[in-house]
């Protein structure tokens, strides 16, 4: 019994060897006869059809606002806040120049989200017709100072011509953000005017706000002073600093008409030799 149990074993062995020896040879077989080969070939490309239609244009902004055009902007003050503020931007936007007096009068809310949005809108609209009413907005004292600076960009970028105003008023700041934001806007501003303002920044108590003045200087006049190490500069010694700009002023002035804009920053402190 025992000896008929293993040639039965042996002869199922042998014969799923015979099997798996059969299906591992027929891919060869199939190789050499030139059976089941696989080649790559291109299909034909079709193109889609055009579409029917090319979409509905957008309807252009009305060239007068009617009085259900006014209401509609005025209810669209309060949206500039919450969970539809992005749609309501996109409206004003939509409207262009004609939102203007409803943004500037937006900047006047009390909610410091809808003020904030009204001055990124005026930024979208890009008109220099909104910059008194963001000036306003950079001067004031008790608004927020990151909603002044914001003002005081956009009103740069918008027209530079007119902030000399603001950027007199907010150098003298006791916020040093606020002063520093001025100092570096004036570096967009290609007017004369703006030189005695930045040198008079030159001193001031905060190191980080002086090395912006002395940048936006250098930016627009290529005028960097004598060698110094800012890095660990005192008041005082900014103080003293202060004086040679004045004097390169005084000699320069009544030759700078129009000062040529640069972008090239100028070589930082650790380049350069310490005196």
């Amino acid at each position: 019994m025992f000896m008929t149990q293993r040639i039965s074993i042996r002869s199922q062995a042998i014969g799923w060897i015979i099997v798996a020896v059969s299906l591992a040879s027929t891919p060869l077989w199939a190789e050499e006869s030139g059976a089941g080969r696989a080649y790559l070939a291109q299909m034909p490309y079709e193109s889609p059809p055009p579409p029917e239609s090319r979409g509905v244009e957008a309807t252009p902004p009305p060239e007068i606002l009617t009085t259900q055009d006014q209401e509609r902007l005025e209810a669209l003050i309060p949206l500039l806040e919450g969970k539809q503020e992005l749609w309501a931007i996109g409206e004003f936007n939509y409207f262009g120049k004609h939102s203007i007096p409803y943004l500037v009068k937006a900047l006047k809310m009390p909610v410091p989200r809808i003020r904030f949005n009204a001055v990124e809108t005026l930024s979208m609209l890009n008109d220099p017709s909104a910059v008194p009413g963001l000036l306003e907005v950079a001067m004031n004292a008790d608004e927020e100072a990151r909603i002044r600076s914001h003002a005081l960009r956009v009103a740069t970028r918008l027209d530079p011509n007119q902030v000399i105003p603001a950027i007199e008023v907010m150098v003298k700041d006791p916020n040093s953000t606020i002063r520093n934001t001025a100092v570096f806007e004036s570096r967009k501003v290609p007017r004369k005017e703006v030189l005695p303002l930045i040198i008079s920044v030159i001193s001031d108590p905060e190191q980080y706000v002086s090395i912006t003045a002395r940048d936006s200087f250098w930016i627009l006049t290529r005028f960097s002073g004598p060698i110094h190490d800012w890095e660990v500069s005192t008041p005082e010694d900014r103080k003293e600093w202060e004086k040679e700009w004045w004097a390169w002023w005084e000699e320069n002035k009544e030759q700078i008409g129009v000062v040529p804009q640069s972008t090239k920053p100028p070589r930082p402190p650790t380049d350069l030799s310490i005196s």
